[in-house]
């Protein structure tokens, strides 16, 4: 447990950590950091859910071509792009930010927006939400 947890401190650093090898050499477990970041890709400061909280996770999938429609979210949500391309598009700012696969994006806080995907091959999403228990965290602009 302590190497873990030793592990998972350097993760946090941003260093990727190799622990424990097995008899053929290679890597029991290596902890590659993704992203880090204290603001929103519009720049807001991330502030979390003082109640009791609730973590989900998510796959989305979205076709070359295809667009959610505008909404926002009223606690933390981040995505890591597995493939393709996300284009965000702040409806409030006016301005768009385009996420390519390995990118880590944390989508803005209770600001309009929207999201489609402007390649030509599947976009899959990997989406995290800290949101306050028994709430959602997606408000459709009606």
């Amino acid at each position: 447990m302590r190497k873990l947890t030793i592990a998972l401190a350097a993760a946090a650093c941003g260093a990727s950590l190799y622990v424990k090898a097995s008899a053929n050499g290679a890597a029991d477990v290596v902890v590659t950091p993704l992203g880090s970041a204290d603001t929103t890709w519009t720049g807001q400061p991330i502030v979390f859910p003082q109640k009791l909280g609730h973590v989900t996770t998510s796959l989305f999938e979205i076709a070359p071509g295809a667009a959610l429609p505008v909404h926002k979210h009223p606690f933390p949500r981040m995505a890591y792009v597995l493939n393709g391309s996300l284009r965000v598009t702040s409806v409030e700012e006016g301005r768009s930010e385009t996420f390519q696969s390995g990118e880590f994006v944390i989508e803005s806080l209770n600001q309009w927006h929207k999201g489609d995907n402007p390649g030509a091959t599947p976009l899959k999403l990997l989406v995290i939400d800290l949101i306050e228990k028994d709430t959602e965290n997606t408000v459709m602009m009606h």
